[in-house]
């Protein structure tokens, strides 16, 4: 197999040893593991070595957000296929198997959605499904904003791997407890205002982004068939909306 047909595992990484472990195990039979270490101060490093990946390290204290390092480490992998893995995201052999087979092709798109499965309360969650993410493409052709939860710019055709195809999605490890997902909450509103600080809303927009977020995910996503997890998920959709609208508020006297 020339380089051209050749694919590089890029890892962003801080403190995530808790995973890591069966991440890495997950992508060893792919040609090369980058890790881009963001000066983890857990045992990150060590599983890192342990399973022989090339590391290189972008200084965290430059930014507070991993996008900037995500473009950096695409840009540092060997070879002109990338597959962006997070670390704690576990890649199937079928899906695997998929990418070394659709790179053969001469009719390949330049970037392909990958599907993802997530996890809340211990279940499979069907309103965040299929949650497809941009995170296979060639090296060359893309470019990685640097802009909290941003898709990356990808200068050619881009394709979706099917919903139904569930077998070559992605595993997501994470199963956020509520505390995680409010302390989260605050973080990621934090960040959309900084985006959002020239809109304005009127008062009606507290009563309807919070139901509508709610309504979307619990009966046009699904989530009434996961049971209470279900239900909860949705609620904590409409309070993400709830908090950012207060801290809009709370901003300016404009609303």
């Amino acid at each position: 197999m020339n380089g051209k047909n050749k694919i590089s595992v890029v890892i962003n990484t801080y403190n995530a040893e808790q995973h890591l472990e069966a991440v890495l195990e997950s992508v060893k039979d792919f040609d090369e593991i980058l890790i881009c270490d963001m000066e983890s101060t857990d045992s990150t490093l060590d599983i890192a070595q342990k399973h022989g990946c090339r590391i290189v390290t972008f200084e965290r204290k430059q930014y507070n957000i991993v996008e900037p390092a995500r473009e950096y480490a695409i840009h540092e992998a060997k070879y002109d296929w990338v597959l962006v893995v997070d670390a704690d995201e576990i890649v199937t052999c079928e899906l695997r198997e998929y990418l070394y087979d659709i790179i053969q092709k001469d009719d390949c798109p330049d970037g392909l959605f990958i599907p993802r499965k997530n996890y809340f309360m211990g279940r499979f969650m069907r309103c965040h499904y299929p949650d497809h993410i941009l995170r296979f493409f060639r090296k060359d052709k893309t470019h990685w904003p640097a802009i909290i939860h941003c898709v990356p710019e990808v200068a050619g055709r881009v394709e979706k791997i099917p919903a139904h195809r569930k077998e070559l999605a992605f595993e997501h490890l994470a199963n956020d407890t509520i505390e995680n997902i409010v302390s989260k909450t605050n973080q990621y509103t934090r960040n959309e205002l900084e985006r959002k600080q020239h809109k304005h809303y009127g008062t009606l927009a507290f009563f309807w982004r919070p139901f509508f977020r709610f309504f979307k995910t619990y009966i046009l996503k699904g989530a009434i068939l996961d049971g209470k997890p279900g239900f909860i998920k949705a609620m904590l959709e409409g309070y993400y909306q709830f908090i950012f609208l207060s801290k809009k508020y709370e901003q300016s006297d404009t609303l």
